[in-house]
């Protein structure tokens, strides 16, 4: 199919009977840069249908009892020990602390200054794929990569900028794309509606790589959400068409690629492989790896029933097996183990804070012994903590690939040992969930992807455990420690009572108590229904649900 035989067409949201304008858009959205995401769509579009397709088949057979396991027809690649990914690119060496957040204008002026190695610039569940975000926050990449982003707050006037203008002296970007899942519903090609992961990948590639490269780095990405190691050979198809069409060099575009789904954890050298010539490594994305457990066996029984999201922590033996099974697999393979994210943020209490450190400094700890080569954060405030633990093996090396591990052998049963977790389910777990998804649900509506909750930074894939849980405990009929039963009238009432607590705290402002109402609405028919979409995020953006 020729690209011409599909207009691309704007289709921005409207308010009050206008349409809403990005400031600058026109800069982001050029006909050369919608002829090249046309160009994507009309050669990709088909393709990721079918892989989300086959998403929904692998489900079906987990509910009719077929188990994940290690692929046979892959076997050979996992065998053959000679082969390793690319060498690593520039900016890229040293990546001990990771810093991760949204593309919002101000936030990524902090990242910027934060004195982290990297920073992942996310367009993904740190986000919300409001129009001004998915645009506004493609102006501020193209200004941070060129020097000149500056910000001044309107109510206190305080200005920020760039500590340098070398893109060498400040941490490298690796943007995050939406998943797969995601479609942009107002760039659309003929009547369809266009890929997140297109349009995110398409217009930071366009407009960036060429002064990138320039600037002593180049178009790195992380990617979020897949499934499937054939979901990885698209990414590579895309990329190696994106690079021709710019006329790059091949391999010029790195990639890291989150192991954060219960199926990629049995794919894991696959997605290296997939990715060979642009590989950059794995990451242990541990919120959405728990969401995924979850959503994948949520029907599959009381065996399957995870404990308070307090309890599974990194030490649980499926979550070690998960680790252990990843750094083996990047460093056997030449790539970087990056580590799972500290989601802690500052308080004003010092000695909540004097724990926080405590806490982060003995999950960084574990993961730089465990052989990982850095980590994520999503505060500035915990930069310095996981930099210490990492200096502390690291030391001079900018990494610790060359560190093999030979004694890790996991087997499937392991990845699957769900009953191992151990733990209960508390009545302040139940409450804990219901108040954070109502919570992150009104921060989400109102364009804040990511938001500070009760100590912890927030984004979907934690408010995604929180719906998921609370789900399966009802359809499970889990017993709390109390005695009770979480049933769907019990949860309605904590829901009452966690969203009245949130309108009192929201006040008079007549758009947030709209949206805490909403928010409410939005938890009750995803969590204590028989209804569950497949993320929380695609009926609420695609205003379906039913």
């Amino acid at each position: 199919m020729r690209a011409e035989v599909q207009p691309v067409t704007l289709r921005r949201p409207v308010v009050d009977g206008e349409e809403v304008k990005v400031w600058r858009e026109e800069e982001i959205l050029t006909p050369d840069a919608l002829d090249f995401l046309k160009r994507l769509h009309v050669r990709f579009a088909g393709r990721r249908a079918e892989l989300l397709q086959a998403r929904h088949d692998r489900r079906q057979r987990l509910v009719n009892g077929s188990l994940p396991k290690f692929l046979v027809e892959t076997r050979d690649i996992r065998e053959d020990d000679s082969w390793k990914v690319a060498s690593v690119a520039p900016g890229l060496e040293d990546r001990r602390v990771e810093i991760t957040g949204p593309t919002e204008r101000k936030m990524t002026i902090n990242a910027l200054n934060s004195g982290a190695k990297i920073w992942m610039a996310d367009f993904e569940d740190a986000n919300t794929p409001h129009w001004e975000n998915v645009i506004g926050g493609q102006v501020n990449l193209m200004d941070a990569i060129r020097g000149t982003i500056e910000y001044t707050n309107p109510g206190n006037g305080k200005e920020y900028r760039l500590n340098s203008t070398d893109l060498t002296e400040l941490p490298t970007i690796l943007v995050r794309p939406r998943g797969w899942h995601m479609v942009e519903k107002h760039i659309r090609a003929g009547k369809e509606k266009m890929s997140g992961s297109l349009v995110d990948f398409g217009l930071f590639f366009f407009h960036n790589a060429k002064e990138l490269l320039a600037r002593g780095r180049g178009p790195y990405f992380y990617l979020p959400k897949m499934e499937s190691h054939l979901e990885a050979r698209l990414w590579h198809d895309v990329f190696a068409y994106a690079e021709e069409y710019l006329e790059l060099p091949h391999g010029t575009i790195r990639a890291t690629c989150l192991i954060e789904t219960i199926m990629a954890a049995f794919e894991m050298e696959e997605f290296l492989y997939e990715l060979k010539e642009y590989s950059a490594g794995l990451n242990a994305g541990r919120w959405d790896y728990i969401f995924s457990v979850i959503k994948k066996f949520r029907d599959s029984g009381p065996a399957w029933v995870m404990p308070d999201r307090s309890q599974v922590t990194m030490t649980v033996p499926m979550m070690r097996a998960y680790t252990e099974l990843l750094v083996k697999t990047c460093h056997k393979r030449g790539a970087h183990a990056i580590g799972g994210m500290s989601a802690f943020i500052p308080t004003k209490d010092v000695e909540r804070n004097a724990e926080v450190e405590r806490i982060v400094r003995a999950d960084k700890s574990r993961e730089a012994a465990d052989g990982f080569d850095g980590s994520w954060c999503a505060h500035p405030g915990m930069v310095s903590f996981i930099k210490d633990e990492f200096d502390k093996v690291l030391g001079d090396n900018p990494n610790q690939v060359s560190k093999q591990r030979p004694d890790v052998e996991v087997t499937a049963e392991q990845l699957l040992d769900v009953a191992a977790c151990g733990g209960e389910v508390t009545e302040e777990g139940v409450r804990q969930n219901i108040s954070v998804g109502v919570r992150y649900l009104e921060a989400w509506l109102g364009g804040n992807g990511a938001v500070g909750i009760f100590g912890l930074m927030e984004d979907a894939a934690t408010a995604e455990i929180s719906r998921s849980q609370i789900w399966q405990w009802i359809h499970n009929g889990t017993k709390m420690t109390n005695g009770e039963v979480v049933t769907r009238e019990y949860a309605e009432r904590i829901l009452e009572i966690e969203t009245a607590r949130l309108a009192g705290e929201v006040g008079d402002n007549p758009q947030r108590q709209a949206n805490v109402k909403r928010a409410s609405e939005i938890f009750a028919k995803i969590s204590l229904t028989d209804y569950y979409p497949t993320f929380l995020t695609t009926p609420v953006y695609a205003n379906e649900l039913p």
